[in-house]
C-alpha cells in the first residue's frame, strides 16, 4: 500500500494551495479517506473525510476555506485548500478515515503559511 502526498510549498497568509494523493495497492473505491495534518510539537489531526459517495466532513478550524474531493477513476484524493493562515502549517498526510483501516502514514507534504 502506498499514500503518497503531493502539492504542499511555501505560501503567504490568504493564499491557497492543492494538494494530492495517489492511492495504490489499496481498495481505494470503497474506502472513506481522510487529509490529515501534523504541527511541529503538536498530535496529528483528521482535517477532512470525504466517503466513497463523495460526502464530506471538516474539522472546525478549516470549515469554510478547505474543500476535500476525490476521483475513484485516479484513486486520487484531493485537499483544496484557500485562505490560508500561518496555523495551517504542517505537514498534510492522507490516509483512510476510518481508525481501524489506517495504513502506513509515508512522509507527507510540507505546507507552510508565511504571515
Amino acid at each position: 500500500v502506498s499514500l503518497q502526498a503531493s502539492g504542499g510549498g511555501l505560501v503567504q497568509a490568504g493564499g491557497s494551495l492543492r494538494l494530492s494523493c495517489a492511492a495504490s495497492g489499496y481498495i481505494f473505491r470503497i474506502s472513506d479517506m481522510g487529509w490529515y495534518r501534523q504541527a511541529p510539537g503538536k498530535q496529528r489531526e483528521l482535517v477532512a473525510t470525504v466517503t466513497s459517495g463523495g460526502s464530506t466532513n471538516y474539522a472546525d478550524s478549516v470549515k469554510g476555506r478547505f474543500t476535500i474531493s476525490r476521483d475513484n477513476a485516479k484513486n486520487t484524493v484531493y485537499l483544496q485548500m484557500n485562505f490560508l493562515k500561518p496555523e495551517d502549517t504542517a505537514v498534510y498526510y492522507c490516509n483512510a478515515a476510518v481508525p481501524a483501516l489506517i495504513q502506513s502514514w509515508g512522509r507527507g507534504t510540507q505546507v507552510t503559511v508565511s504571515s
